[in-house]
Parts: structure tokens; C-alpha cells; sequence
């Protein structure tokens, strides 16, 4: 059956002259693959894009907001139509030589149409590698940790909430490996035919691997060069802030589980993946007389919902004259986690179907300032969407993937700002630059509060005086805390996650190493290790969504140094003077008509162009994220001064947590409790006939004594008796005793034998210990020390 892209109309409109040209020569194929056809031909691909990708995505959002297998199958099939669609289209923009071409828009549309990405590969396998991205999301999203006589929790909200409010080791540890166990494990085979399936669609684009398709799609032949600069020039930001974190994780957990010279277990972070430690804020916080405010807490004493909080995003978004979302948002979109019953995937994300009018998020929304957050983000895409609506389906993304990323992210830094949260009511007034906070005292443990991003004093609405204040030097470096433990934590996490795939695509990383290779990176660049050890039976970066869902992830490590570039331009444009982390861009039409003005043009133009719109400049940089934490990292240097501490991680031991927490240890083994118990009873069994053979031995050795007396008088008794005659007598009687097997005179063997006794009673001294020791496992006295075994007469 046709395909509507392959309609005999199309056919008779389009390639009418094709037989003809084929008889006249390359000269006829080049008149018709021409400047002008090329617009008809984008034309057309236009109008039956906005249809079939329109389906694909309708089909893909009921399946998420649906999961069953019915869905499934519709999914599925569209995905296949989208990949026929992308295939007949990419095969015949090849045709055209669009170097010869004068306008630009018609030449970067062919461009980007050439790269079909998996739809190159041949059907069967195509349906096969669909297959697979399905299974792997799926098994993420159904993911679940059972209890031993319980309910089972799924990521979301269950075991995210035990990662970041749980300071027990043993629970923290549950969570971490269950989830790994469960997630991980079962996508370590599907994953290696995913690989090979990725590379051999880069190969039929073109590509060496799929590794060097995504790197393409920056656009940059130094992309690689310029991001290892990047790193370097943000690595001793992160080193301090490690540092920092290490020691006060010291501080809590003690020396058994942290060495302030070695790297941090992953589990104790706040964060299944440890990709953000902002939860364990409570722990690390510099100035702790100045808490921060726990927002989550003033939201819901302010009745907050997820719909106010979508609202609410809303408005700091229209508030710098950007377009308002359409009604179908607000009917349409999942703002928070069904109540039907049905299985839905909960991890956040935002949609365009393609139509121009139906943008929506999904999210299982909590009412927390973790979430409030994550809104602003996803409505930060949403605004993107809806700015490059009315261009060529082709042109509706980010320049890179990483400027999409950074729009959400910029709209969240501005919202994040003391002054905004003040302004509207999520923050008070209180220490503001009274000077009473001190350093952190260290002899207790902080006060709990992992929720709270951001510093303020606790109670209602702030007055018109205090919206003008500024927080006390203590609670600005406790703000800056909580966003670097959020933003600067990260930096590693999204450094290593393609980078790791590059060289699983690229074939550096083998399969028999998939798991190891994983940890090794995450030790170079994180300095983190497993709480517990791991093996290639494992496969850990599979518990991450984007590895299972196949996702890109160099997006978010550029997107957080362009965030920090947009916001220094966006403030620059409001009129903002003083420190960049104290700017709020509410109101600022200015600066959203900047913001804008660059949205508007989506992918139509180079990344280095839309850039410079905005910053002035055609690089990526990591000055503006340096200038906005300038006030924490000297704080850190110094604090690390201070205690005289180690940046990295040169020792790089991990102070594993057992497997099975329920182990004991007996005589160096590791067994169940009552495997060790029976060990000790025999133990001591054995002890006990070994005191019985003592006594017999010394009984022995009484009767021997007397023997070798009573043969000493008869010899003084027979002295008279011929000497000579006596002497051969002696040299012809052999000994009458042994001693262990050996014959030798009886004195030497009664020697012998007390040297004997007196090593078994050391043994039984020894039985004498255990036996206490064993009793006092089993809390209560041994029968020799009770009153009872005293009075038995």
C-alpha cells in the first residue's frame, strides 16, 4: 500500500521528467535535480512531515501516558512510517548537489534531511532495533524494588525519596543496588546488539560509528578539543567543591566509610546516579546558623498544587513578553501521575506534535522545589516550541541539542534567584545582613532540610522594604552551596555519559568491560566509586534513563556552560548591576525580547551565529559560570586551606559496604549468623574434648612419674652386681617407652609429655575465653559466673 509521500500526484508533479532525463544523460539528471525543484521537493516534504510526524508523536504520548500493549503496537507501527518517511525523503535530497545552490536555507534543509539516522538500516533490522529501544525504556520505566515481605517502589517518587532523605547507610544501599539489580542487569545483553545495530545505521549515513553521527550534529571539527578545554577550565571549581563535600561526609559517616583521600561512595550523594548532591545539603551547608528555608514546606503550608506550580512558571515566562501557552497545554498535558491505574512513564519531558498548536509536558509532578524547578525547565522547552513554530518542520529544534537544554535551564537560573523566590512569597526576610552567622560548627550534625534549594528565613510574605534586601554574606554562600551542589556536581556526570558511549561505539571499550570502564570513568572525572563491588554481570549505566532510552547526553555538559553565558546576557540586557547570582529577570521585557529574537530562528542558522545574537560571542565559555560562583569558590579555597585539605583523590581505594549487610565474620569468613553460631558451638565442642585428653594425659603422666621412682630405688638396691656384666645389659635392652612414635628413655619422654600438657592447658585457657565471649554474643552470663552454679549444695 502507498504511503501518502508516495502518491502517484507527488510522482507526476515531481519526477515526471525522470524517465526522460535518464535517456539524456547526467546533463538532464542535473536540470532536474535543480535550485528550484529542491524548493518543490522541500515543499512537499514539508506537508507531509507535519502529518506523519504529527502521528508518530500522538502515538508515542499514548503509549507513555498509557503503557499497554495495544499502544504499544500503534507506537511502533508510526515509528515505522516515520522512518520510511525520513527514508524516502533522506535518499533523494542525496540526489541533489546543493553545493551549487545560492540560498542558504534551501541548502542547510537538504543538508540536515541527508541524515536518516536508523532509518538507513534495512527493514527487518530497523523493526529489530525499535524493538530493542523499547524493551530498554520499558525496563526502565517499570523498574521496581521489592521488599522482602512488602510493597514494591518504583523510582519515582519511592526510591528517589529514600536517596534523598535517608542518611542510613544500609537503606541508602538497598535502594542503590536494588534499583541497579532490578534496571541495569537485564539491559546488559539487549544493550550490545543496540550497539551494534547503532553503528551500522552511522556506517550507512556515512558515519564511522554513532558516536561520530551524534558529535555530528554540533556541527564542529573541535568539538572534542573544545570540550576536554571546557572541562579543565571548570575541573577546579569541582575539585573544591568534592573536597568539601568529602569532609564534611567524614564528618557524619566517620573514617569506616569515607577516606578524605580517596573518592566518595556513589550511594551517599543525595541522588540515585549522584549526578546532583543538593539533598544532602542538611550535611554540607557552610554556615548552618543560617539554614535555608525549606521551600517544599511553604508551598504546601501555601497549598500549592502541581497545576499552581505549572502557573507559576507561567507567569515568569509571559512576565518578559513571551507567547502564553495554548489552551490544549493546559487540557492536554500530564502534570502529575495518574490516579486511574494506569502505568505510565513518569520522567519528565516536554512535547511538540508537530501541528503548531499542541505542545504539552509530562510529569509526575510532587509538590517540591525540586519539581517547581523542573517545571520552569520544561516550560522553558514548551517556549521554544511555540517561538519556532512557524517554521520548516525540518528547522523546529535547537541549533545544537544543547541550546534547548540551556533555554530551560536559563529560565530556571533566573527563577532560582534570592530576589524572585522573595518577590513572590517563597522566601522571607530574616538574617539579612545582620552578621550573626559564624562558621559552620562541626561538632553536630546539621539540621535537616534537603529539600530546600536556596537560603532565606522561614515565615510569610515578605514586606516592600525587604524586597530590596540583600542576604548577609553567610546566607550567599549558603545559596551558592545549594545551587552548586545541583549545577557544579553535575559537571563530571555530563562530561563522562557520551563520553563513555563514544568509546563503547568507537570499540575502545570492549564488551567483557562495559561495567568496569563505567566505574573507571566515573572514578577519573567524579571521584566516586560503588558502595559496593561490582562485576561485568552488572551493567550500572543502564540504571540511567538516558543510556537505556538512548539519548544523548553531551547536551546537558554544554548546555551548562551556555546557560550561564544566556543568563549574563539576559541581565545585562534587564539593566542588572551587581553580582550575576543575585540577578532576576522578572518583568524584564528587554531581556525576553533578546531571548526571542534567538528562539524564533530554531535550527535555520549555524549555532555560532545564534550565539553571538545573544552573547556577542561565537564561542562556548566558561567564564560566564565562573564569574557566577566566583564569591562560593573563594570560599572554598579557603575553607579547604583551612583544613588542609587534598583536591582529587589520590587514593583510590573504595571502602566497599558488604553485599549481603546480614553477614558475620567467622574465623575470616563471611557467613550467615547462624552458620557463624553453629561454627562457634562446634568450636567449642571441640575444646572440651580437648580438655578431656589433657586430663588423661596428665593422669598418664602422674602414673609414669611413679613408675620411673619406684624403678629409681631398685636400681640403688643392685649396685653391688657385677659392673661389667651390667653394662652389657644395658646395651642390649632396647628403651621401653616412646613419645610420639619415636622410642626414647622414659625421663626423656616424661619431659616431653609435660611440655605437652602445658601447651593444652594454653588451649584450654582458650575454650575458657571463647566460651565467655560466646555466651556475652548471646547477651547473657556463662553458667560459671551466675549465683546459681555456685549454690547447688
Amino acid at each position: 500500500m502507498d504511503l501518502p509521500w508516495t502518491s502517484p500526484t507527488y510522482a507526476l508533479l515531481l519526477w515526471a521528467a525522470l524517465a526522460v532525463s535518464q535517456t539524456e544523460g547526467n546533463e538532464s539528471l542535473d536540470k532536474l535535480y535543480n535550485e528550484t525543484m529542491a524548493k518543490m521537493f522541500l515543499q512537499f516534504h514539508e506537508n507531509t512531515a507535519q502529518i506523519v510526524w504529527n502521528q508518530f508523536m500522538e502515538a508515542t504520548w499514548n503509549y507513555v501516558t498509557n503503557i499497554t500493549k495495544k499502544n504499544q503496537e500503534e507506537m511502533l507501527h508510526k515509528d515505522e512510517e516515520k522512518s520510511k518517511h525520513m527514508l524516502y525523503f533522506g535518499t533523494r535530497a542525496r540526489l541533489f548537489k546543493n553545493a551549487r545552490f545560492r540560498d542558504p536555507a534551501v541548502k542547510r534543509m537538504l543538508s540536515k534531511l541527508q541524515n536518516i539516522e536508523k532509518a538507513a538500516l534495512p527493514e527487518d533490522e530497523l523493526r529489530e532495533y525499535n524493538k530493542l529501544l523499547d524493551y530498554m525504556k520499558t525496563t526502565y520505566n517499570m523498574g521496581q524494588v521489592c521488599l522482602n515481605e512488602g510493597p514494591c517502589m518504583p523510582l519515582e517518587p519511592d526510591l528517589k525519596d529514600i536517596m534523598a532523605t535517608s542518611r542510613d547507610q544500609k537503606e541508602l544501599l538497598w535502594a542503590w543496588q536494588g534499583w541497579r539489580d532490578a534496571v541495569g542487569r537485564p539491559l546488559r545483553v539487549a544493550f550490545e546488539q543496540y550497539v551494534e545495530l547503532s553503528n551500522k545505521a552511522a556506517r550507512l549515513n556515512g558515519y564511522r560509528d554513532m558516536g561520530a553521527l551524534w558529535r555530528a550534529r554540533y556541527e564542529s571539527e573541535k568539538l572534542e578539543k573544545d570540550l576536554q578545554q571546557l572541562f579543565q577550565e571548570l575541573q577546579p571549581l569541582y575539585l573544591n567543591l568534592h573536597a568539601y563535600v568529602r569532609r564534611a561526609l567524614y564528618r557524619y559517616y566517620g573514617p569506616e566509610v569515607i577516606n578524605v583521600k580517596g573518592p566518595i561512595p556513589a550511594h551517599l550523594l543525595g541522588n540515585m546516579w549522584a549526578q546532583s548532591w543538593v539533598k544532602i545539603l542538611d550535611l554540607v551547608l557552610p554556615f548552618p546558623k543560617k539554614p535555608p528555608e525549606d521551600i517544599t514546606k511553604i508551598m504546601q503550608n501555601q497549598h500549592w498544587n502541581p497545576e499552581k506550580m505549572f502557573i507559576e512558571a507561567e507567569k515568569f515566562i509571559t512576565s518578559l513578553g513571551l507567547l502564553p501557552t495554548p489552551p490544549d497545554f493546559w487540557e492536554n498535558s500530564m502534570m502529575e501521575r495518574p490516579t486511574d491505574g494506569r502505568e505510565v512513564e513518569c520522567h519528565a519531558s516536554a512535547w511538540d506534535f508537530y501541528n503548531s498548536k499542541a505542545f504539552r509536558i509530562k510529569k509526575c509532578t510532587e509538590v517540591t522545589t525540586e519539581d517547581l524547578l523542573s517545571i520552569f525547565h520544561q516550560m522553558g522547552h514548551i517556549q521554544y516550541f511555540m517561538q519556532y513554530k512557524n517554521l520548516p518542520v525540518i528547522f523546529r529544534a535547537g541549533p545544537n541539542p544543547a541550546f534547548e537544554e540551556a533555554v530551560g535551564s536559563v529560565i530556571t537560573l533566573a527563577a532560582s534567584s534570592h530576589k524572585h523566590l522573595l518577590n513572590r512569597g517563597l522566601l522571607s526576610h530574616r538574617h539579612q545582613d545582620s552578621g550573626d552567622g559564624g562558621q559552620e560548627d562541626h561538632g553536630r550534625k546539621p539540621e535537616s532540610g534537603a529539600a530546600a534549594l536556596l537560603s532565606g528565613p522561614k515565615g510569610g510574605r515578605a514586606t516592600s522594604r525587604q524586597l530590596t534586601a540583600s542576604p548577609s554574606p553567610e546566607e550567599e554562600v549558603n545559596f551558592l552551596m545549594s545551587i552548586a551542589l545541583d549545577k557544579i556536581a553535575f559537571i563530571p556526570f555530563a562530561y563522562l555519559m557520551d563520553l563513555y558511549r563514544w568509546k563503547i561505539f568507537d570499540g575502545t571499550i570492549r564488551k567483557d568491560a562495559y561495567n568496569l570502564e563505567w566505574w573507571n570513568l566515573r572514578l577519573k572525572y567524579q571521584g566516586l566509586c560503588p558502595p559496593i563491588p561490582r562485576t561485568e554481570e552488572d551493567f550500572d549505566p543502564g540504571a540511567k534513563f538516558h543510556i537505556s532510552a538512548s539519548v544523548s547526553y553531551l547536551r546537558y555538559f554544554l548546555s551548562l556552560v551556555l546557560q550561564f553565558q544566556f543568563h549574563e546576557a539576559l541581565c545585562k540586557a534587564s539593566g542588572h548591576m551587581g553580582p550575576l547570582h543575585r540577578c532576576d529577570i522578572y518583568n524584564s521585557k528587554t531581556a525576553g525580547k533578546l531571548l526571542e529574537d534567538a528562539l524564533k530562528q530554531g535550527s535555520s542558522k549555524p549555532w555560532p551565529e545564534i550565539l553571538q545574537n545573544i552573547t556577542g560571542k561565537t564561542k562556548m565559555s566558561a567564564k560566564s559560570l565562573m564569574t557566577y560562583f566566583r564569591p562560593l569558590m573563594n570560599w572554598l579555597v579557603t575553607e579547604n586551606v583551612r583544613q588542609g585539605e587534598n583536591l582529587g583523590w589520590p587514593d583510590f581505594g573504595c571502602p566497599f559496604e558488604e553485599k549481603e549487610t546480614n553477614k558475620v565474620k567467622f574465623l575470616s569468613l563471611k557467613l550467615d549468623p547462624e552458620q557463624a553460631n553453629l561454627g562457634q558451638w562446634v568450636l567449642l565442642a571441640l575444646n572440651f574434648v580437648l580438655f578431656l585428653v589433657t586430663l588423661l594425659l596428665a593422669c598418664r603422666l602422674y602414673s609414669l612419674e611413679k613408675q620411673l621412682l619406684a624403678q629409681g630405688t631398685r636400681a640403688q638396691g643392685t649396685r653391688a652386681q657385677d659392673t661389667s656384666a651390667q653394662d652389657t645389659s644395658v646395651l642390649k635392652t632396647p628403651p621401653n617407652s616412646y613419645f610420639l612414635g619415636i622410642a626414647m628413655q622414659p625421663n626423656q619422654v616424661a619431659k616431653r609429655q609435660w611440655i605437652l600438657l602445658g601447651f593444652c592447658l594454653i588451649l584450654i585457657l582458650c575454650s575458657i575465653i571463647l566460651s565467655v565471649w560466646i555466651f556475652k554474643q548471646h547477651n547473657r552470663k556463662p553458667p560459671w559466673m551466675s549465683d546459681e552454679w555456685w549454690s547447688w549444695g
